[in-house]
């Protein structure tokens, strides 16, 4: 890989080319709308490790497409088009059934009875793609007790976006790892609270849930899945971090996600260490690369809920994200175009935010 051309429109064209580290590269009399973007986006290709290094393409974090490619070239039009104050829900988390093996005591599911079909679901996923989401998460429940997950799955155009999903991995078997790597699943996130078993499994209040965690990582790995260990951090957790990064290494991920829990606990000496523990790691070889919402939402971007993420509900409410309790619509009666209007009509979530837009 020399140099790739991903955006060319009138009065800009964006060119990634490759000399031991991807840089992006502007010409044009629009170019200084996108300078903020690909200032930081060319820091974080240069001073930070990749996911992952295939012969063709770099996955620079296994919640962005690999670069160059089709899907990145569509992240990069969001952020033309961001910059030019059209916002675009670029990621898409999808509650695809209620049904889970887990009980945990955080979980976001929605209220209700009603799931949507598989018929209902793939329209929503029509409708997203057509407004320019390019990253489709499935997640709580769990996913894999969803019948048509694989079908869901094939029927994202993967010229279009990446498709990940978030589960405890207790239905987890090699045959399953294999199929979704089959059907064309980018990342597989398992999220892991403690390396102390008991502890994680009392979260999820299920015995033997970090055996089946570790478990399932590892085929996810054996198949030749991206796959990302994630943990939710609150300060009472905070000390866990170093042995739970550890634990990613030795299973050998592609990241490790850490994410702030919304309980409100963590102080500004804990973000300090995150963010210390980021950049370290990071700029430091070997070992799986970290991802941190602390530094990803808090420094680089602000709050994405309703600026760049849209969540559906299993019921097919939306929201700005799965963490707000509010709905700005159902998908059954109203386009989701509209919802996102209603969203973006809302001045909470208008300008960058460090903290939760809906707070």
């Amino acid at each position: 890989m020399s140099r790739v051309n991903l955006l060319r429109m009138h009065g800009l064209s964006i060119d990634c080319e490759y000399d031991r580290a991807l840089k992006l590269d502007l010409e044009g009399p629009l170019s200084y709308i996108c300078k903020p973007f690909v200032r930081v986006m060319n820091d974080r290709l240069s001073s930070e490790k990749p996911a992952r290094v295939d012969r063709d393409q770099i996955i620079a974090s296994t919640w962005l497409p690999p670069i160059p490619g089709k899907v990145f070239k569509r992240l990069i039009k969001a952020e033309v088009s961001i910059a030019l104050g059209k916002y675009v829900p670029e990621t898409l988390s999808f509650e695809i059934t209620r049904k889970c093996g887990c009980d945990c005591e955080h979980c976001t599911m929605s209220d209700g009875e009603y799931e949507l079909s598989a018929g209902e679901i793939k329209n929503v996923i029509d409708q997203a793609l057509d407004m320019g989401t390019f990253i489709i998460t499935f997640t709580e429940g769990d996913p894999l007790l969803r019948s048509e997950l694989f079908e869901l799955i094939e029927y994202i155009d993967r010229d279009l976006a990446i498709v990940n999903i978030f589960t405890p991995g207790l239905e987890m078997t090699p045959d399953i790892a294999a199929r979704l790597k089959e059907c064309g699943l980018h990342n597989l996130l398992i999220s892991i609270y403690s390396t102390d078993p008991s502890k994680h499994d009392a979260v999820r209040r299920v015995d033997g849930a970090y055996e089946k965690a570790v478990h399932a990582i590892r085929c996810g790995l054996d198949a030749g899945l991206l796959v990302t260990m994630a943990t939710h951090v609150s300060h009472d957790r905070m000390q866990e971090l170093p042995a739970l990064y550890d634990l990613a290494s030795d299973l050998g991920v592609h990241e490790f996600s850490v994410w702030e829990s919304m309980d409100g606990s963590l102080t500004d000496r804990d973000r300090a260490q995150i963010l210390e523990m980021y950049h370290r790691i990071n700029s430091s070889p070997g070992g799986p690369r970290i991802f941190a919402n602390t530094y990803f939402e808090g420094e680089m971007l602000g709050c994405l809920a309703g600026q760049r993420w849209m969540h559906i509900c299993v019921d097919g409410s939306v929201k700005p994200s799965p963490y707000l309790p509010m709905s700005f619509g159902n998908v059954l009666d109203t386009p989701l175009e509209d919802i996102w209007k209603r969203i973006r009509a809302d001045k909470r979530f208008s300008g960058k935010k460090s903290e939760c837009s809906g707070s």
